[in-house]
């Protein structure tokens, strides 16, 4: 489990595919804190350590990883958003996050707000998903290639949200452009409050 809080951007250095698998290389500050078989969120993605070799880790996505996410789109050099996994002792500074990356969405316009940013996404809407919780509401959460934001301006596809500085620099954000491609997750008690709806 994850909080959406992102702790900086790794980036990635080797891939292999293998069959239907991706095996990623990525390197970032606090590689000499990892241990195999430990879960890291990767722009969103729950991923586990399979390898650390020289100052770098490794994980492994499969296909239907591959197939919900932006994982297969990565490139070497790219920058990855990176979490490591909620310590239950301390405060939740985002939201509950799982890393069970929902869908992708596209990014269709960003706004300069005078220090920050609004950033408009697209996703696919389907309306049976969508009564199960897979929407956006509005100063709802959602997660964003991992970070946790708050939703403003939501339609029946699209959603926006506020940038401030500090989260443009630290995080990918600042490598979007209009067309850029995204891991969402929607907000798991909308999810479970949807599904509760069904049987009362």
């Amino acid at each position: 489990m994850f909080s959406g809080i992102v702790e900086e951007y790794a980036e990635v250095v080797r891939i292999v595919k293998e069959q239907e698998n991706l095996h990623l290389t990525l390197k970032c500050s606090f590689v000499d804190e990892l241990k195999i078989d430990q879960s890291i969120s990767h722009n969103g993605v729950c991923l586990t350590v399979v390898s650390l070799q020289d100052g770098t880790y490794t994980v492994t996505a499969m296909k239907e990883t591959i197939e919900r996410s932006n994982i297969g789109l990565l490139k070497v050099g790219d920058k990855v958003n990176v979490e490591r996994s909620m310590m239950m002792n301390g405060r939740l500074d985002g939201h509950i996050v799982q890393g069970h990356v929902d869908q992708t969405a596209e990014c269709m316009d960003i706004k300069d707000a005078e220090g920050s940013w609004y950033f408009t996404f697209r996703y696919a809407f389907d309306k049976e998903m969508a009564k199960r919780g897979y929407i956006t509401v509005d100063k709802g959460s959602v997660t964003v290639n991992g970070v946790s934001l708050t939703v403003c301006n939501p339609t029946e596809d699209t959603f926006q949200v506020a940038i401030i500085p500090y989260t443009y620099e630290h995080t990918n954000f600042h490598t979007f452009k209009v067309g850029s491609i995204v891991n969402i997750e929607f907000d798991i008690i909308g999810k479970y409050l949807s599904r509760m709806m069904q049987f009362s």
